[in-house]
């Protein structure tokens, strides 16, 4: 057993990786926070943008599901985009609950002016391009993981 504190303490904050996911996740916020403050957007905002830049016309529930956001996070931070003029809500006629999001002009011509703006972030992080798409594959396959597996375990526990 490992004494507490030693460099290979299985219980070390360093030797986390959660904790090396999470402090590099609030790192790329940081980052891109400065950037985007010039266009007077969040990062959340951003990711609904680059959502939307892909397909317009989802549901909030189709954009929570693609960003792992719950509605009551979703929407007031579509409320704000709405306010902002860069997209619109518009309620299904034959169901009031669903409400689609569609960018307005304003929202679309920030595709452009963001454009160079995942190379820029990306650049922050000393790795190359090659090195950086390996990490994002390694990534999304780490992610898919963890909701299959949790959600395995959660409905095991259910059942129970």
């Amino acid at each position: 057993m490992s004494k507490p504190g030693r460099a290979d303490d299985p219980q070390r904050l360093d030797n986390q990786l959660c904790f090396a996911v999470y402090a590099a996740a609030h790192a790329f916020g940081r980052a891109y926070r400065t950037m985007l403050s010039h266009h007077d957007l969040t990062y959340p905002q951003y990711l609904v943008l680059l959502v939307l830049w892909e397909e317009e016309g989802l549901t909030v529930k189709d954009i929570g599901t693609k960003l792992f956001l719950d509605s009551g996070t979703l929407t007031p931070l579509l409320k704000r985009l709405e306010a902002a003029g860069q997209v619109r809500r518009v309620r299904d006629r034959a169901d009031e609950r669903q409400v689609s999001i569609f960018l307005t002009d304003k929202g679309r011509s920030l595709r452009g002016k963001m454009e160079c703006l995942p190379q820029d972030v990306g650049g922050m992080t000393g790795l190359d391009m090659d090195s950086r798409r390996s990490l994002l594959e390694l990534l999304a396959g780490m992610r898919d993981e963890l909701h299959e597996r949790a959600g395995a375990e959660i409905a095991a526990r259910a059942a129970e």
